[in-house]
């Protein structure tokens, strides 16, 4: 936390990393975007640099962000979308005016308009959301083994069976947990 401010979660697929910069919501929470700097600067790591953001903008990505995961959820357990989320996130997609764009090294990147505003940023992200939600991408949606946690993630994985959004965090808390456990009984029947 070099500026105060917890460390973002990166990942590979940029929808469920957005989703990220909220995590344990189903504990303490922790918003690692509270402010719309902190918001430019997630955009700019995940190669969406925009020039400014207002706090009318830091909002609609968070809602946004909440109706990615909201869907992803309903995805992953295979109920409904939520309408007023697929709604978010259709509408943000059609805000924006960001173009893919190959590169040297034959990855896609996305190029914002040279006036950058958030709302083709979160037009990318919200594009990102609706190929993995849709299942156009190979992998599946998944949801967090972890009781505080519970995120929705990309599965890509060989198995498609990960447990845990990310296993630095999440997989590791659940590990050291059970070792303790294990631990613990141990001693137990050992007096």
């Amino acid at each position: 936390m070099p500026d105060g401010f917890p460390d973002f979660r990166l990942g590979s697929v940029l929808a469920t990393s957005f989703t990220a910069t909220l995590t344990e919501r189903q504990g303490d929470s922790v918003e690692r975007i509270p402010t719309p700097q902190r918001l430019a600067d997630w955009l700019a790591v995940n190669g969406l640099a925009v020039g400014s953001c207002t706090e009318t903008q830091l909002e609609r990505a968070r809602e946004l962000r909440e109706a990615i995961h909201a869907a992803a959820t309903a995805a992953a357990v295979d109920e409904a979308l939520p309408t007023e989320a697929v709604d978010v996130i259709n509408d943000c997609s059609r805000q924006g005016r960001a173009a893919a764009v190959l590169t040297p090294d034959r990855r896609r990147a996305w190029r914002l308009g040279p006036a950058s505003g958030v709302e083709d940023a979160l037009s990318v992200i919200a594009a990102d959301a609706i190929s993995i939600i849709a299942g156009e991408r190979d992998g599946r949606l998944a949801l967090c083994a972890s009781p505080t946690c519970q995120a929705a993630f990309f599965d890509t994985s060989q198995s498609r069976t990960r447990k845990w959004c990310d296993m630095n965090t999440c997989g590791n808390r659940q590990k050291k947990a059970r070792f303790k456990a294990n631990r613990h009984r141990n001693a137990g029947s050992a007096g």
